[in-house]
């Protein structure tokens, strides 16, 4: 009985251990993909069919959006440090709503685009648009783990899992909805700059 309870203990503090390097190497994965994917866009601006075109203004508010939800984010861990739990999951849940409206709003911006005559595929598409909506596609897919992360934040929130001296699935959470919040920063101002 002792020696199980050990165990259970020395797994708890390996899986401790190992989940935030785990996380930084799933990270830095999607660094590579993503500086992989602008780095062909870079490239595909030589050729002669390439066309530049103003960011959907759906795009400019995604970006506001997606900040203010780092923010709340930030003070929902700050709050739960204080264990000042109701105010913590009041802000998660706000970043939550903003995730979703950034999701919104990047929907909105692809259809902007087509209603600009500005084609993922087709015969009307161009590399240029295929590249801007491919790219941005993926960014949402990884947002929308992030959403997924979230809720489970949420559930372990309302569970009582997180406390401000046992905060680590809470900690993942966030490095990671920062991490695609920054990345979509980067994003925004590579294509604003790079047409």
């Amino acid at each position: 009985m002792i020696l199980e309870q050990d165990l259970k203990e020395e797994l708890a503090v390996a899986k401790k251990k190992s989940a935030k390097p785990m996380l930084w190497v799933s990270m830095i994965s999607m660094v590579m993909f993503f500086a992989g994917l602008t780095s062909a866009y870079v490239i595909s601006m030589k050729r002669d069919d390439w066309v530049s075109f103003d960011l959907p203004l759906a795009f400019y508010i995604s970006t506001i959006l997606i900040i203010a939800s780092s923010f709340t984010l930030f003070f929902s861990q700050k709050f739960l440090k204080k264990d000042k739990r109701q105010l913590s999951l009041i802000f998660v849940i706000l970043t939550l709503i903003l995730g979703t409206g950034f999701v919104w709003q990047q929907y909105v911006g692809f259809n902007q685009l087509k209603s600009s005559g500005l084609f993922f595929t087709g015969p009307e598409s161009t590399v240029s648009t295929s590249f801007i909506i491919g790219i941005t596609f993926m960014h949402v897919l990884h947002i929308l783990a992030g959403l997924v992360v979230l809720l489970v934040v949420i559930y372990n929130h309302f569970k009582y899992k997180y406390k401000s001296d046992n905060m680590l699935g809470f900690e993942l959470g966030a490095i990671f909805w920062h991490f695609v919040d920054l990345l979509w920063i980067y994003l925004f101002f590579f294509f604003y700059f790079i047409r």
